[in-house]
């Protein structure tokens, strides 16, 4: 039987790094989390304990910390891209990099009715995400970008259904054609140059989101996924392909009658587990290969 070492990759996750621009009276924050691997001819560490080739996982972290000033962070984007290439142009032994980045969002505190020059409060809306991946280098090399957002919480009152599904002796919940739909969304969407207004572009595809979701009269979750995955690609040449996962976050209509009440869906028990989770892509039928795009993903190299 012969044993051979699969895919690897090493590196530094959690890394939490605060920004503060401190050059004029206003200052500026950027708050993120920043995970590195690195991919490359790590074989002997595995095989044998060699570290001849293994850039620590302190230095991985040096070196973001250090980038935050020296290059700063204009956008999640560029500064991924700014370590992804420090690895894998700088390091021999170093084929390819992964840089997973997640930001934290802040607004200003108001003081007697005006934004404060250097107190925030924390946002709590959504996350942004950015996944960087980088593998060879000279002219060989090529670069992925994925960009994203999770617990994007979102919830309509109405404009949703769900009705005409199979029943078998196991169903007992009943078809609606008006109820509660809401979810804690993860989105993800992969680009095809890196020329892109980073910003820009992520509050564009935000607004779509919202959009779709708002005003599509939805007869189920995966509907709703695929009009806004579509709706994305239509509006942006520049995307592939868009994934996302929704768990379905239920609520059910609460019985009253035992007080004598009428309840014309108006409350609700808002049950967080067990739920539905419903996952789709939309991609282009000319997408480019997506190479290690959505591969080697923190926690997992799946």
């Amino acid at each position: 039987m012969g044993i051979t070492l699969g895919e690897n990759q090493y590196g530094k996750a959690e890394n939490r790094v605060v920004r503060i621009y401190r050059d004029s009276p206003r200052h500026e924050i950027k708050d993120i989390n920043v995970g590195t691997a690195l991919r490359g001819d790590f074989a002997a560490a595995h095989t044998s304990g060699d570290q001849g080739n293994v850039l620590p996982t302190d230095t991985q972290k040096q070196t973001a910390y250090a980038y935050a000033k020296e290059k700063g962070i204009a956008t999640i984007e560029q500064y991924g891209l700014d370590l992804a290439y420090h690895f894998v142009d700088g390091y021999e032994p170093v084929h390819g990099a992964r840089i997973e980045i997640e930001e934290y969002a802040w607004e200003r505190a108001v003081v007697d009715g005006a934004e404060h020059d250097h107190t925030w409060v924390r946002k709590g809306q959504e996350v942004r995400t950015a996944d960087i991946s980088v593998e060879g280098v000279g002219d060989d090399q090529r670069t992925w970008v994925v960009c994203g957002l999770k617990e994007f919480t979102i919830l309509k009152s109405t404009g949703s259904e769900f009705h005409g599904f199979p029943v078998d002796e196991y169903t007992i919940l009943q078809p609606t054609t008006d109820r509660v739909m809401a979810t804690s969304l993860v989105a993800k969407w992969r680009f095809t140059t890196t020329d892109i207004d980073w910003d820009a572009v992520y509050t564009g595809v935000k607004a779509i989101i919202v959009k779709e979701f708002a005003t599509l009269q939805s007869l189920a979750l995966q509907q709703t996924l695929y009009a806004i995955g579509s709706a994305v690609l239509e509006a942006y040449g520049e995307i592939a392909e868009i994934r996302l996962s929704a768990p379905n976050k239920h609520h059910f209509v609460y019985d009253l009658s035992p007080f004598g009440l009428d309840n014309p869906n108006e409350v609700f028990n808002a049950d967080d587990r067990p739920y539905g989770l419903i996952q789709a892509s939309v991609i282009r039928d000319d997408a480019p290969d997506a190479g290690p795009a959505w591969t080697m993903q923190r926690g997992w190299m799946g």
